[in-house]
């Protein structure tokens, strides 16, 4: 049996390859045995996003930030899947959080104005 470790690092390896589907595979196994583990989550997160399985992948955004609530990428990577879920007014919170925590990121600033925008437009 492989360790949480060995899980962890192959599923991040596969992911930084664009072997997506391969990542999850070895990731799950891996949260399954550390379910409580920023890291593992967050690769995780990452490998779903990649998948458009946006609604998995904010899940896993959603674990990672009740671990750890000041993790400004997850908090920008839950706001982007509720966006591509259509979910404009739940992106509003995490995006602008992430914003606060990393004022000189563009890109964040980007998708929080776009989240509120298209918040106010429903």
């Amino acid at each position: 049996m492989d360790s949480v470790y060995e899980l962890y690092r192959r599923g991040s390896e596969l992911l930084e390859h664009g072997d997506y589907h391969a990542a999850i595979v070895a990731l799950m196994k891996a949260r399954e045995l550390e379910p409580a583990k920023a890291s593992i989550r967050e690769a995780l997160g990452r490998a779903l996003f990649h998948v458009q399985s946006y609604e998995r992948a904010a899940a896993e955004f959603q674990a990672v930030t009740s671990i750890a609530p000041t993790n400004d990428y997850a908090l920008f990577c839950l706001g982007r899947s509720m966006q591509l879920l259509g979910r404009h007014q739940e992106a509003c919170r995490p995006l602008a959080v992430a914003c606060s925590l990393r004022p000189g990121r563009e890109d964040y600033r980007i998708y929080r104005d776009r989240a509120r925008r298209d918040a106010s437009m429903f």
